[in-house]
């Protein structure tokens, strides 16, 4: 796992992503994704520029499959954003970095 991201299982979950502080964005994907590979180079840059602001997580939907289906993952990658442990935004494929930066950043101010 890349500098700065978190990666997620079931027995972490609650206490990383629900009993957290602050911004948490979860990126949920899968080895043989695609496209999943081709926005991790952005959540890796995304968990460099917001370092100690939130915290960037990954969870394998393959591995935890229960977590998956807990917030209905259709398809990856779905990138969730939670907020003091609750869910408050999500995105579904790879969007531009852009789009992701401008939901942190709402979300910081809010």
């Amino acid at each position: 796992m890349a500098e700065g991201i978190v990666e997620l299982t079931t027995s972490t979950w609650d206490k990383e992503v629900l009993q957290g502080q602050g911004v948490v964005m979860v990126d949920f994907w899968a080895v043989w994704c695609g496209p999943c590979k081709m926005i991790a180079p952005t959540v890796e840059e995304l968990a460099k520029e917001y370092a100690g602001k939130i915290k960037v997580a990954k969870l394998n939907t393959d591995e935890n499959p229960d977590i998956a289906s807990r917030y209905k993952i259709m398809g990856i990658p779905t990138i969730m954003f939670f907020k003091n442990g609750e869910r408050v935004d999500q995105v579904v494929g790879a969007v531009p970095k852009t789009q992701l930066k401008s939901k942190i950043d709402s979300l910081l101010t809010a």
